[in-house]
């Protein structure tokens, strides 16, 4: 089964990234200062991720709209994030947010029902 999922996913996969790239959303405009303190925020995310991942694609859709420049983490070939994912966030599951607090503590938040909310939450634009 699992070699099943990885021929679909390698069948699949250009198709869902020309998918990705046709489908971009405008991100949102902020004041430059307001963008700085989002930059400076997501300087403490990093999204660990497969590149055809639907659900790592609505994810990172969500972060173009909001305009958050996320570090991304292959998680599908690098077996180092991979192991980071597993040991430190206690699964291999994608996508996973890795959010660092002001103390350098880690959380870890899996799956885009989670991620996403997040992410609008904490950097929405407010008119």
């Amino acid at each position: 089964m699992k070699y099943f999922f990885r021929l679909v996913r390698l069948i699949l996969g250009p198709f869902m990234l020309a998918y990705e790239q046709m489908t971009k959303p405008k991100g949102v405009v902020r004041a430059a200062g307001d963008q700085a303190r989002v930059d400076a925020e997501c300087r403490q995310l990093a999204l660990y991720q497969f590149r055809t991942c639907p659900f790592c694609i609505k994810v990172r859709q969500e972060m173009r709209r909001l305009s958050l420049e996320v570090e991304q983490r292959d998680a599908q070939h690098s077996t180092e994030n991979r192991q980071a994912l597993l040991t430190h966030g206690g699964s291999s599951k994608v996508p996973c947010l890795q959010i660092t607090d002001a103390d350098s503590n880690k959380r870890w938040l899996y799956g885009s029902r989670e991620i996403i909310p997040y992410l609008q939450q904490r950097f929405a634009v407010t008119a």
